[in-house]
């Protein structure tokens, strides 16, 4: 079951846009209309600064779902993990002798006995005991909403890709816009 889940993708991932509810930028394709707005009212130094402005949230956001990506990389593993152990347990009938991790390289022996039931970690130091069954179906879950988690996260920053470019095009657009009727304005001083 874990093998399908690793690299399955939900069958949602192409309704939407953005899962994070990020704003699409607008692409601009007509610059003197753009500038001719009321809202810009062709003042370039603000239009440029509400650009940078909209960059800058893209690059807050980025950072976010960057952050989250790494939290759910690390937790993908940790939960499929537990869940090769309570496999374990259920198939071991009688006491045997496995290694568990300490911490970074460091491993410790211990004789695990028979068992019926399992501790898992909830967090914020809550831990249950649930039988290796609810155990087993919890895990299952929770690898199957990370695993779902991580492809919408994957989703929002190829998104959040697609409109640092929009945005950057978008303000290239409106300064060589503005250096062109700046020329322009110059020429026809000059004549």
């Amino acid at each position: 079951m874990t093998d399908m889940m690793e690299n399955e993708k939900p069958a949602d991932l192409g309704d939407k846009k953005s899962y994070a509810g990020i704003p699409e930028a607008e692409f601009v394709d007509d610059v003197d209309a753009y500038m001719a707005r009321a809202e810009n009212a062709g003042n370039v130094d603000s239009v440029l600064r509400k650009l940078d402005s909209q960059h800058a949230k893209y690059k807050f956001m980025e950072f976010n779902l960057l952050s989250k990506k790494k939290r759910l990389q690390t937790q993908v593993p940790e939960l499929k993990r537990s869940l090769t152990m309570i496999n374990k347990l259920e198939e071991e009938k009688n006491e045997f002798e496995t290694q568990f991790f300490l911490s970074e390289q460091v491993f410790a022996k211990a004789k695990v006995p028979a068992t019926d039931t399992v501790f898992l970690w909830l967090g914020a130091n809550v831990m249950l005991e649930y039988s290796l069954e609810d155990a087993k179906k919890l895990l299952t879950q929770n690898v199957a909403a990370a695993t779902k988690n991580l492809a919408y996260v994957e989703h929002d920053l190829d998104f959040l890709r697609d409109q640092f470019t929009t945005t950057e095009v978008n303000m290239a657009r409106v300064y060589n816009w503005n250096i062109k009727k700046r020329r322009a304005a110059k020429s026809d001083s000059k004549e």
